[in-house]
């Protein structure tokens, strides 16, 4: 299982939630679930879904504007499930 802590900074956009919204429902759509946080967003799936799905919402972010992306992902973490 990989697990995957990203956040997303839309630069010189007057509005940045739509390029986090188009983001977050790219990861949907690839059948992940993230989970949002004040400061990040968590996914966690096996090595081609994570990494696709980050992919996926990069893009989906880059079409709205420039878009920085800061990851860290882990082979080695529990699981958010495991709480």
């Amino acid at each position: 299982m990989f697990g995957c802590q990203f956040s997303f900074y839309p630069l010189r956009q007057p509005r940045v939630s739509p390029a986090l919204d188009a983001a977050l429902a790219e990861l949907r759509d690839a059948g992940l679930h993230p989970i949002v946080g004040a400061m990040s967003t968590y996914i966690e799936g096996d090595e081609n879904s994570v990494f696709d799905g980050l992919k996926r919402a990069f893009r989906a972010a880059a079409a709205r504007g420039d878009t920085v992306l800061v990851a860290t992902v882990s082979n080695a973490c529990p699981t958010a499930c495991e709480g």
